[in-house]
């Protein structure tokens, strides 16, 4: 494997990064509160990653590719999942804004542990067919015919996991300055809602292309 192979699989990493998905949206909603819970989700997003490069230098990722209705089934738990992280956080938003203090700064929030965003961004990352078809379709591309397989693929899940890492970490530490600028309960409620509502349409969108699938 050559440096610019290396380079190359690298930037693919990067554009996948940036392009918005329910990783983002999920460590932006859980840093509103704690940042160290935020950065907990984007290790757990880059833990689960190396997850899917395990799976294809095993082999056992091509299972999914060759059956359509085990795929299809990911993406339907993958969905429902999705929907769930939504669907709990608006009405967790709704709980906390009714039980804490008008006009306080910690009212409207919901406050994750590091475990907790730990486990919420690997199971979201395991459960994100996109993920799982960038490692069966990309990841391949890039192991040297004829040498360590399993290496290769460790190798590049590992950059791709500290490029994912290190962007979601970024987007942790944003949202949470950018809170604490603010600090109105109002908008903090409100940015929390909306990214609750936009990871559950990702799921209900998931969910949809995998029953017509």
């Amino acid at each position: 494997m050559t440096l610019a192979s290396l380079a190359a699989f690298a930037g693919l990493c990067l554009i996948l990064s940036l392009t918005p998905g329910p990783d983002t949206f999920l460590v932006l909603r859980i840093a509103l509160k704690r940042p160290s819970a935020g950065i907990a989700a984007a290790a757990g997003s880059a833990v689960a990653a190396i997850g899917w490069a395990a799976l294809v230098g095993v082999g056992l990722a091509a299972i999914l590719e060759q059956s359509a209705e085990v795929f299809r089934w990911l993406k339907i738990a993958g969905g429902l999942y999705l929907l769930y992280l939504g669907i709990s956080g608006f009405l967790k938003t709704r709980k906390a804004a009714k039980e804490g203090v008008q006009g306080s700064a910690e009212a409207g929030t919901v406050r994750y542990s590091n475990l907790a965003g730990l486990g919420a961004g690997a199971l979201s990352t395991l459960l994100n067919p996109k993920v799982g078809l960038f490692f069966l379709a990309v990841v391949p591309q890039f192991i040297p015919e004829g040498g360590d397989t399993m290496a290769a693929a460790m190798i590049l899940g590992v950059v791709e996991a500290v490029i994912a890492f290190a962007y979601l970490a970024v987007v942790a530490l944003i949202a949470y300055k950018a809170m604490a600028l603010l600090r109105r309960p109002k908008v903090s409620t409100g940015v929390e809602r909306v990214s609750s509502g936009i990871i559950a349409g990702l799921g209900v969108g998931v969910i949809a292309s995998g029953a017509s699938s």
